[in-house]
């Protein structure tokens, strides 16, 4: 990114380009436009003109990334909840993005993952150690204590 300044039109067009291409967090949005030479003021002004031209949408951005990271990478929902905080998403959109997630599915890839992860674990013999194993993993990809509770208790 080049850090020559840009009129406000130019940086407007540049942001709606921007947002077009994927969805976007405010936080990424406004990173960009300072990265175009804007000040606080135009930022804020450009952001509110976005929001209200429908480019970017917090609520959208969240669903569709806590979705995609749930169905591509298997993230649990502690995982993508941190995720969203360190993007700067609002609590509210946080929750609407984890509640979009379907249960049965979640649940589902939680059963998957615990599966795969088992089968690599048939050489060790000590039962708690293969547990621990099965939790970090678990833990690691971002799902609650009490579902890996669940799944561990059927060993």
């Amino acid at each position: 990114m080049n850090n020559k300044y840009h009129s406000k039109e130019e940086a407007l067009q540049k942001a709606k380009q921007y947002c077009a291409y994927q969805e976007r967090c405010h936080s990424e949005v406004k990173e960009k436009l300072y990265s175009l030479g804007m000040n606080k003021k135009e930022v804020h002004e450009l952001l509110s003109e976005l929001i209200s031209n429908n480019y970017l949408n917090e609520e959208r951005f969240a669903i569709q990334y806590a979705g995609g990271k749930f169905r591509i990478k298997q993230w649990g929902r502690i995982k993508i909840k941190y995720a969203l905080k360190q993007k700067q998403v609002s609590e509210y959109c946080i929750k609407k993005a984890l509640n979009a997630i379907d249960e049965k599915d979640y649940t589902k890839t939680a059963e998957k993952l615990f599966e795969q992860k088992l089968k690599t674990l048939k050489a060790e013999k000590n039962i708690f150690i293969k547990k621990r194993k099965l939790q970090d993993h678990l833990l690691q990809k971002g799902f609650e204590t009490s579902l890996i509770s669940k799944l561990i208790a059927v060993i």
